[in-house]
């Protein structure tokens, strides 16, 4: 029996795409298998762990949760996405300032929601940092590092001239 598929057109980190997709292949596996950007994680596919964090239509999304098909026609933007010409973004340089990360495994999702979470609560205090990732899980650190890096990275995310420049 053949599988069911659907063609969706979708952009992902400003690249168009017009794939043929089973309509039941998750978000996170096409973007890892079809599109080949490994940088979104599957942990747990139950939407627990946030490791698979991205942003759909600017919104964060865990996309074990989501079928590629429910994208169609959606803007995507995935870790790969965050480096602009070669710069990286103020999350990724305050993880990799503060030592926000160890295996790497949950980081991309963690930046994600890292992002997404400032975009909330600007100028957040250590409190609300650990209340507002508390959805996403991390394996290796005592999630001090973590912290740090979110604080760190508020004034220089609050700072970008546009809303668009965040992610």
């Amino acid at each position: 029996m053949q599988e069911n598929t659907h063609t969706m057109n979708i952009t992902v980190n400003g690249v168009n795409y017009e794939k043929e997709v089973p309509v039941r292949k998750l978000l996170s596996d096409f973007l890892r298998e079809d599109l080949g950007l490994t940088g979104t994680h599957v942990g747990c596919e139950h939407g627990v762990c946030g490791a698979c964090t991205l942003f759909v239509n600017g919104e964060a999304i865990r996309s074990c949760l989501m079928f590629a098909i429910q994208a169609d026609g959606a803007d995507v933007t995935t870790i790969e996405g965050l480096e602009r010409n070669g710069e990286l973004h103020p999350m990724q340089e305050s993880f990799s300032e503060c030592h926000g990360l160890q295996c790497g495994f949950c980081t991309p999702g963690m930046m994600m929601a890292a992002i997404d979470f400032l975009k909330h609560n600007p100028n957040p205090t250590e409190q609300e940092v650990k209340e507002g990732m508390s959805g996403n899980i991390c394996r290796c650190t005592g999630y001090k590092g973590i912290v740090d890096s979110v604080l760190k990275a508020a004034p220089l995310i609050s700072k970008l001239e546009t809303k668009s420049k965040v992610f």
